[in-house]
């Protein structure tokens, strides 16, 4: 069997009996889709003892290692960049509503991670190198491996140059990666039990916290009501509907108007008899202003049953509509339609002209059923349109989102420049693009992904990366390190440097900021820029958008104090040593 094809078969044999573990489940707790890893971890242990699989060798990567490292990386940037077009559109709100407080305790997280990690550090238990290597697996962070093994290998060199032992000083470069690898599955399942804990120790319903995130994400947004009005003031009787008050400002919409037993459709120019009702759309306020003005309220229905007049919705995806104003298609004079409602992302807009249209925005118009087809021929109203995963703009953003990633970011005293990476890269552009890439190409290409495309795209990014992440885990040695090497103490001390401090803020962040738990989870997951994690969070409910916006806000601040910190780290140790390096 060909190279490809065995490593192809070992990746779906991970991917098919992780799956099947994470599916199981007990009183509704399971590992998700982190089970992939302990599934990859088996199937590269097997590998390597029955077919002599190997990833790694004192000089480096094998030919198999580069192309399992190579799909690692992809199936990450996929996650990520999945994640980004997700929560890019309210990801700036939440940043303005909620960062600040997130950020701060993603930063007390760190903070507390670093100083277990020193303390072991200090009281002769981990040598420097174990204990930056320790350090990046527990908090499940590969680019701070990479900082850390970067700046070993460098502080190795300087000390052998000032005539020390870089190897008996405790600065080994092979070891790194060798602590890295058994505190990082202890260190994914660190997170996932303290997302568990909370959720047990406060009894959290998953329904409830949904409900409660996405009321606080409209908070800001008055909701659209209506209400059935009788015209009584003679002072509007003979005059159109645009001249009525709110109408005329844009606050309040007439979607329908009954005249004795017949229901008309509401056009602006329609003259106006004492007697009408007129079924008012608009937030409380401003309707219930309207109302007073008008009449008063009535209780008779205006249901379009049984007359030629219907409601309809319409999808706007006709790319020459995209960025003008919805007053710009003429709608009400050139199909005697009403618009209603604009639906944006779930969230209902009272339309007013000069809104300008998105793809998938949705319309609620009113009128014959003739003239709303008519109309549908200008929007689109496409189905398939609105399905469709656009190819183009997800492989611009995989380009823009890793020259990005690989932009250096230079620190005074340290060795290599710091990066957003493969992960963070993505991640970030993605943000943008979803937010801001329709007016940055003058809407000829709209960013978003349909959800079945987007939850494709999810879940074969991370299903890939879990699945590898254990496969060269378990091909490297993990068994025998774990059992007849220093293998299971590294995984006590990096599950102490993993659980602590999530346990400690987690609870703090949940009774004392009242953050919300799926935003909590997410929180948690981002502060170790951890993917499984991520996925797990995202598994609690069916929509992720709460847990994947909290990974999103604290990720980038997280990156840049994670690559930093190892770094730190040696600093203080070595200075606390006393070596004149």
């Amino acid at each position: 069997m060909s190279t490809i094809a065995f490593l192809t078969l070992a990746i779906s044999v991970a991917a098919v009996f992780g799956i099947l573990l994470g599916s199981v489940r007990y009183r509704g707790i399971g590992l998700g889709i982190g089970g992939v890893l302990f599934s990859g971890i088996f199937v590269g242990h097997f590998s390597h003892e029955l077919f002599g699989l190997t990833v790694r060798t004192a000089e480096g990567l094998t030919s198999e290692g580069h192309i399992l490292s190579y799909v690692q990386e992809f199936g990450l940037i996929l996650f990520v960049y999945a994640i980004g077009v997700q929560v890019g559109p309210s990801f700036f709100s939440s940043l303005r509503s909620m960062g600040a407080k997130l950020v701060g305790w993603a930063v007390l997280i760190i903070f507390l991670n670093c100083s277990i990690a020193l303390c072991l550090h200090f009281a002769g238990i981990l040598s420097i190198d174990a204990m930056v290597g320790v350090y990046s697996g527990a908090v499940t962070n590969t680019p701070a491996l990479g900082a850390a093994s970067q700046m070993i290998r460098d502080m190795s060199v300087a000390l052998a140059d000032k005539g020390y032992d870089p190897l008996a000083t405790g600065f080994n470069e092979l070891l790194v990666p060798s602590a890295y690898a058994m505190a990082y599955p202890f260190g994914v399942c660190g997170i996932l039990a303290t997302i568990i804990i909370i959720r047990l120790i406060f009894r959290i319903n998953i329904d409830e916290a949904a409900d409660e995130y996405f009321k606080s994400k409209t908070a800001g947004t008055p909701s659209v009501t209506t209400i059935n009005v009788k015209l009584l003031n003679k002072e509007f009787c003979g005059k159109k509907i645009i001249d009525l008050p709110g109408v005329k400002e844009g606050l309040v919409v007439i979607s329908r108007v009954k005249r004795e037993q017949e229901l008309l459709v509401p056009h602006h120019d329609l003259i106006l008899q004492e007697g009408d009702t007129l079924h008012l759309v608009g937030i409380p306020s401003n309707i219930g202003n309207s109302a007073k003005l008008i009449g008063k309220a009535s209780a008779e229905t205006l249901t379009t049953r049984g007359t030629k007049i219907t409601v309809q919705r319409l999808a706007v995806t006709n790319r020459h509509v995209y960025g003008k104003p919805l007053g710009s298609l003429h709608l009400d004079s050139r199909f005697q339609l009403v618009t209603s409602r604009l639906i944006r992302s779930g969230v209902q807009f009272v339309p007013t002209p000069d809104m300008k249209l998105q793809f998938g925005d949705v319309l609620n118009v009113i009128g014959e059923e003739k003239n709303i087809k008519e109309a549908a021929a200008v929007v689109g109203n496409s189905n398939a349109e609105l399905h469709k995963v656009a190819m183009l703009p997800i492989f611009i953003g995989l380009i823009l989102g890793i020259l990005l990633g690989n932009i250096p970011i230079p620190v005074s005293g340290v060795p290599t420049p710091m990066k957003l990476g493969l992960a963070g890269g993505p991640l970030v552009m993605a943000i943008l693009l979803s937010r801001f890439g329709a007016t940055w190409t003058f809407n000829t290409l709209h960013w978003d992904i349909p959800t079945a495309g987007l939850s494709a795209l999810r879940e074969i990014g991370i299903t890939l990366f879990l699945s590898i992440v254990g496969i060269n885990a378990g091909a490297s040695g993990f068994w025998q390190t774990l059992t007849q090497g220093p293998g299971f103490s590294w995984m006590c001390w990096g599950t102490l440097v993993t659980f602590v401090p999530l346990i400690v803020v987690g609870i703090l962040a949940y009774k004392i900021s009242k953050v919300n738990y799926l935003v909590l989870s997410g929180m948690l997951a981002g502060t170790y820029t951890d993917p499984p994690a991520l996925a797990f969070a995202n598994g609690l409910h069916s929509n992720p958008e709460a847990s994947s916006l909290g990974y999103a806000t604290v990720y980038p601040a997280t990156m840049f104090l994670r690559i930093l910190s190892p770094q730190v780290m040696i600093i203080i140790a070595v200075l606390a040593s006393g070596m004149n390096v």
